[in-house]
């Protein structure tokens, strides 16, 4: 799969509101809830995603500042949620991002940090992908 039809198929469910899995959710996403529970606390991260396509279908999940999780079209409204000024850019400049990881056979996943309280708007996310499995 090419990294170019990776990102249009992200694009259309992140972005344009298409339609996630749910079988792919439980497939690749749901078996790393704990690690992904565990990376956010140990990084101190206000909220985590992470994002997964295979065969043209995506899955999602998201885990907010409460530790609430979210799956698919609901972790899509809580990130949008969270940040309301900031979505479409901030997906925007993640989306080649998240085709080249997965491309490679790797889920994609973000921990959020707020890192300037004087200007809320402004975050960062620290990316990796080793809690993926290569070879999906």
């Amino acid at each position: 799969m090419s990294k170019k039809n990776i990102q249009k198929r992200l694009a259309r469910a992140l972005l344009e509101g298409g339609e996630f899995a749910e079988a792919l959710y439980e497939y690749e996403l749901a078996e790393h809830i704990d690690e992904y529970f565990q990376s956010k606390k140990e990084d101190g991260d206000l909220y985590f995603f992470a994002v997964t396509e295979h065969s043209g279908d995506v899955a999602m999940l998201a885990i907010d500042e409460n530790d609430i999780l979210h799956i698919n079209e609901m972790a899509r409204l809580s990130l949008q949620a969270y940040w309301p000024d900031t979505y479409v850019p901030n997906i925007t400049r993640l989306l080649p991002e998240m085709a080249e990881q997965l491309d490679q056979g790797f889920l994609y996943s973000a921990g959020i940090k707020q890192v300037d309280d004087k200007n809320p708007g402004k975050w960062t996310s620290r990316l990796f992908s080793l809690l993926g499995k290569k070879g999906r």
